[in-house]
C-alpha cells in the first residue's frame, strides 16, 4: 500500500474517532440532564405522596369525628378543633421539611 494512501486512511480514521468522541460527550451530557430530571420528578412524586397521605389522614380523622360525635353541636365543635390541630401539625411538618 502506498504511503499516501495509508496517511489518507489514518486521517479518515482520526476524523471518525473525533466524531465518535464528540457524540459520546453529547450523549453523556444528555444522560446527566435526564438523570437530574428524574431526580427532580422523584422529589415531586415524594411531595405528592406526602400530600396524599396528609389528605387521607384528614379524611380519616373526619370520619372518626363523625362516628364519635353524638349530636351536631358537639360534632361541629370537635371538627373545628381537629381541623385546627391538623393545620398546626401540617405547619410543623412543613417547617421540619425545610
Amino acid at each position: 500500500m502506498p504511503k499516501e494512501k495509508q496517511v489518507q486512511q489514518l486521517r479518515h480514521i482520526e476524523d471518525k474517532l473525533r466524531k465518535l468522541i464528540q457524540r459520546h460527550t453529547e450523549v453523556q451530557q444528555r444522560l446527566m440532564r435526564a438523570q437530574e430530571q428524574v431526580k427532580q420528578l422523584e422529589g415531586l412524586l415524594d411531595e405528592r405522596d406526602e400530600q396524599i397521605k396528609n389528605f387521607q389522614n384528614q379524611e380519616n380523622i373526619v370520619k372518626i369525628v363523625d362516628a364519635i360525635a353524638g349530636n351536631a353541636s358537639n360534632s361541629t365543635e370537635l371538627k373545628l378543633k381537629l381541623n385546627e390541630y391538623i393545620r398546626e401539625i401540617d405547619k410543623c411538618i412543613a417547617y421540619l421539611q425545610d
